[in-house]
């Protein structure tokens, strides 16, 4: 690096550091400019990933992209590190997991730095920082830059020997260093000049460049070197003396002028001068040392240095105090025309032009509630006085959407209520926008009470802009809109209505392709997706859109999100049909790895649907009776619990029918409602057990409506079963005619998709199969491959037998895992103890204790070592390192058995 002082002892230590090194000094100390140099100097370029902290980082969803986009940009890391792209419901914790899976095979250093640490205003964010430097590969490197220490359990890298420091004292120039620092920038001092300015600045880096900058043709080194203290009350009276009046007027009004900003821009910095060359301006004040930062390769963006910066800041007060609320309106409208909304609310704001502050959150809240900026937002509300917040239905609508984020549901209510009490004061031409957002936030909040009713409700009043063919006089912008599309039809989903979902989706679908919104579309393609599985036969449209849905998850680093959850059971759903029950097995498990029963109940009864369907077809009657018992505790989350369990009733009575517990499968269909009996699978099940219990005339009577289409069954392949429980109870009956129709209706609706499965659910006798499968038939494959799989004997009550041997699979999750629960399983691979846990969660000792004992019943072990195993089989945890890695697991007292309560 031009201009920069070589220090090769701190270079050393760097190169040489433990797992983590810790720069840590006040602004001016030189922390960038030593680490800089030091990759430049070293060769680590494609090596060091570099995340600059951006002032008050609060939203992981931010963070970890841009962490994991600077190791994509790394040599090993382009290989090795999934993309991922911001999302609203992305989970920094899974994120970790996720890189130290993607890590794992590092075999070469990779130096992850990163800049002003001190600015992570999340302690989930540290937390996560934390754990990642933990597990991480000995391989993966950290450099944290702070003016601060942050509370980050260092203290154990510490004692482990695994953490450097470089402190304020190891940053101080040496004389030697000094002269060198005066040589590069071409300044010729005597000796004792020399002696007084270090001792005077006591090697302080920022007061030795300016000391630099100031000698530049000074006529008397000797008396600038006796009057220059290096204190940072003289810095600042030297930087406005030497630094500013220096320049020339065009410069100097660019400078007081952007001094308003945190960070500057040619362009920018022409828009609040009304001049040109503002680019130039900041280039050549950077490559001079002026206490000018570039902040990205391309040195199109800038910062000033802190001491620089509140100099000229007072100094814009001291000369024109009436600008600087104009300048911040200028910023403001800079940054909202050039796509920065944060930044222009908060120049608006520090305008105190509450009113243009107001409109420009509610205009670009759907977009940063996409890019996953919960936390942003919400300290831009805090930003408004409580009058503004009281006064305003758009901020009430926010505040609202701000306070369901956080849980308090009851307080949403109330802000909902205050904003469609005053849309009145709001104007005519925003009004619409404004029931939007009302009908959006209540949608929402009905979502998350689990109110099935409430959102059907909330649904149709967005039917405005659903149905709509233009909206532009409502004034949505595109983010707006497309969302509330998919949200509606998500809506509509929820409540079975799938017909008017599938529409709205593919609306939704077209419009987020169309603006660039990916998260809507992986949405919008999820859900349509579920929808294909269910209303399709063949399933091969249902497949098309599952592997666009995971295609478009997997390039954009969602593999783990709920949603992603209903592509994998959509495919699973297809093969399970064609008896490919290894493969549809292993889809399972990706989705039951996304399992949020908390966020999304009605996915998780899905998977779990999807898994007992899986379990029937492998003749695994009791994992059967167990998926339910699971689907029928995430249940009880929703207010209408019993529709969306209907289905996996359907199965259970299915399994115990195989089981020969006809006298329970009895009992159930007697807690069954009437309404619920009524459905295609209910009935099935019921006809099932009629033929069981030699009553063939009832099995005909449950199944007609099926037959008829007066009951619909999704998918259609289920026909196949109806119609050959329909030919067994024909032929129980004496009427070959119609067992042989049916046996020939059921051929034809399972051949489009090879549904083998569907003729082994309750699988005819090979005598029945004889009678009346024609063998010269259009079906003679599938009509060979049935007749290959069914048992030679009878099983009861005329089915035939159907529970093959277990064969020793991977396990999977009879409950899903809450979020604290999932917290707590992060942590049980490195060597923390329970207490320690607790002070890491900001939780008690013995919440922490709770959540691993429901760990290890849900995980079906017994000790930690056990946990942490079945968790990697399962896929919820990174494989583990290699034995030598510092903060692996080793045996404390969380290993104690359950019944301890350890």
């Amino acid at each position: 690096m031009g201009g920069v002082v070589p220090r090769p002892g701190l270079f050393e230590v760097l190169q040489t550091s433990a797992r983590v090194a810790v720069v840590s000094a006040p602004a001016g100390a030189g922390k960038t400019v030593l680490l800089r140099s030091w990759i430049s100097e070293a060769g680590l370029e494609g090596r060091v990933a570099w995340v600059s902290v951006s002032p008050d980082e609060r939203d992981p969803q931010q963070f970890w992209p841009a962490v994991l986009g600077a190791l994509r940009q790394t040599v090993p890391g382009a290989a090795l590190v999934r993309e991922l792209t911001a999302a609203p419901d992305l989970d920094g914790w899974a994120v970790v997991e996720r890189l130290l899976k993607d890590l794992a095979p590092l075999d070469n250093p990779v130096w992850l730095v990163i800049d002003d640490v001190h600015e992570l205003g999340s302690v989930d964010i540290q937390r996560q920082l934390e754990l990642l430097a933990m597990r991480a590969p000995p391989e993966l490197r950290f450099v944290l830059a702070t003016r601060h220490d942050v509370r980050l359990g260092l203290h154990r890298l510490r004692l482990e020997g695994e953490l450097t420091e470089i402190r304020p004292a190891d940053l101080r120039f040496s004389l030697a260093e000094a002269r060198e620092l005066f040589a590069v920038a071409g300044i010729e001092l005597a000796e004792p000049a020399l002696v007084m300015l270090h001792e005077r600045t006591e090697g302080w880096a920022a007061g030795l460049r300016l000391a630099a900058l100031s000698l530049t043709g000074h006529p008397d080194p000797a008396r600038f070197a006796a009057e220059f203290s290096g204190s940072e009350r003289t810095v600042a009276e030297y930087l406005l003396a030497e630094v500013l009046e220096r320049q020339s007027p065009e410069v100097r009004r660019l400078l007081l002028r952007t001094s308003v900003l945190e960070r500057v821009s040619g362009p920018l910095a022409d828009a609040l001068t009304g001049g040109a060359g503002g680019e130039r301006v900041l280039q050549e004040l950077e490559a001079a040392n002026a206490f000018v930062v570039s902040l990205d390769a391309a040195r199109s963006w800038f910062r000033y240095h802190h001491l620089f910066a509140g100099l000229l800041q007072l100094e814009l007060r001291r000369t024109a105090p009436e600008e600087v609320d104009a300048l911040h309106r200028a910023a403001a409208r800079w940054f909202a025309d050039h796509g920065h909304p944060v930044e222009a609310v908060r120049h608006a704001q520090a305008a105190r032009d509450w009113a243009s502050a107001a409109r420009l959150l509610a205009d670009h809240w759907p977009g940063l509630h996409l890019d996953g900026q919960a936390a942003t937002v919400h300290a831009l509300l805090a930003g408004f006085p409580a009058e503004a917040r009281a006064a305003d239905s758009e901020l009430a609508v926010l505040a609202a959407a701000d306070e369901l984020a956080a849980g308090s549901l009851e307080e949403a209510e109330r802000l909902l209520g205050l904003a469609t009490g005053r849309t009145a004061s709001v104007p005519v031409t925003r009004r619409s926008r404004l029931g939007v957002l009302v009908s959006m936030v209540r949608l929402m909040l009905a979502r998350q009470r689990m109110d099935l009713p409430a959102v059907a409700a909330e649904a149709k009043a967005l039917r405005v802009v659903a149905d709509a063919p233009d909206t532009a006089p409502l004034g949505l912008s595109g983010d707006l809109r497309a969302l509330t599309l998919i949200t509606r039809g998500i809506a509509e989903y929820w409540g079975a209505r799938l017909a008017e979902a599938e529409p709205h989706l593919e609306h939704g679908i077209a419009l987020a392709r169309r603006i660039g919104r990916p998260y809507l579309e992986f949405l919008g393609l999820a859900h349509c997706t579920s929808i294909a599985s269910v209303r399709s036969s063949p399933y091969a449209l249902a497949e098309e859109r599952a592997r666009q849905t995971i295609e478009l998850a997997r390039r954009h680093g969602w593999t783990d999100e709920p949603a992603v959850g209903i592509a994998y059971i959509s495919l699973a759903a297809g093969l399970i049909w064609r008896r490919q029950h290894e493969e549809a097995g292993e889809w399972v498990r990706r989705a039951e790895r996304t399992l949020r029963a908390e966020a999304e109940p009605m996915t998780a009864m899905a998977i779990r649907y999807v898994r007992a369907l899986l379990e029937l077809a492998r003749g695994r009657d009791q994992e059967v009776l167990a998926t339910f018992q699971a689907a029928e505790r995430l249940s009880r989350l929703l207010d209408a619990p019993d529709w969306p369990l209907m289905r996996t009733r359907a199965l259970r009575l299915h399994a115990l029918v195989r089981l020969g517990e006809t006298g329970r499968a009895e009992q159930d269909i007697a807690e069954i409602s009437e309404q619920d009996r009524d459905s295609g699978e209910i009935r099935m099940a019921v006809a099932a057990l009629r033929i069981a219990r030699d009553d063939p005339h009832a099995a005909t009577v449950a199944l007609a409506p099926v037959l008829s289409g007066a009951a619909r069954v999704p998918p259609t392949t289920w026909l196949a079963h109806a119609y050959l429980l329909e030919s067994t109870a024909r032929d129980a009956l004496g009427d070959p005619t119609a067992a042989g129709h049916a046996m020939r209706r059921a051929l034809e609706t399972a051949a489009s998709d090879g549904a083998l499965t569907a003729f082994l659910f309750h699988p005819p006798t090979q005598q029945l199969f004889d009678r009346y499968a024609p063998d010269g038939s259009e079906q003679a494959t599938l009509v060979g491959e049935i007749r290959s799989l069914l048992p030679a004997e009878p099983g009861p009550k005329g089915f035939g037998a159907t529970e093959p041997p277990r064969s020793a699979d991977p396990p999977w999750l009879v409950d899903p895992l809450t979020q604290s629960e999932i917290r707590v399983l992060r942590y049980l691979p490195t060597n923390l103890s329970a207490p320690e846990i607790a002070r890491e969660l900001f939780v008690s000792v013995t919440t922490v204790r709770t959540h691993l004992r429901h760990l290890f019943i849900k995980l079906g072990a017994h000790r930690r070592t056990e946990a942490v195993a079945v968790a990697r089989a399962l896929g919820l945890l990174a494989a583990s390192p290699d034995a030598h890695i510092r903060g692996a697991h080793s045996p404390t007292a969380l290993d104690a058995p359950t019944s301890t309560g350890k």
